[in-house]
């Protein structure tokens, strides 16, 4: 379990937006990307995070589209 002292750290890495812990992973609460928590330990790695639903690419999320944050075109 993540406790609420490690939570209040931890940001998205996309917007910088808190994240809240739903179930067995962290969602942004700002775009709702999503990232699996697996032995305790979250995967923070954008390239491996859930898009919410609705979203079709990084480039999708709403804190991209507000410039905000940026995504790699490479």
């Amino acid at each position: 379990m993540i406790s609420e002292e490690l939570l209040s750290l931890l940001v998205c890495p996309m917007g910088k937006a808190p994240l809240r812990l739903d179930e067995h992973r962290l969602v942004c609460t700002r775009c709702g990307l999503r990232f699996a928590i697996q032995d305790d330990i979250p995967n923070m790695l954008v390239e491996e995070a859930e898009l919410p639903e609705g979203c079709h690419s990084l480039s999708d999320l709403e804190c991209v589209g507000a410039g905000d944050a940026k995504v790699d075109a490479s």
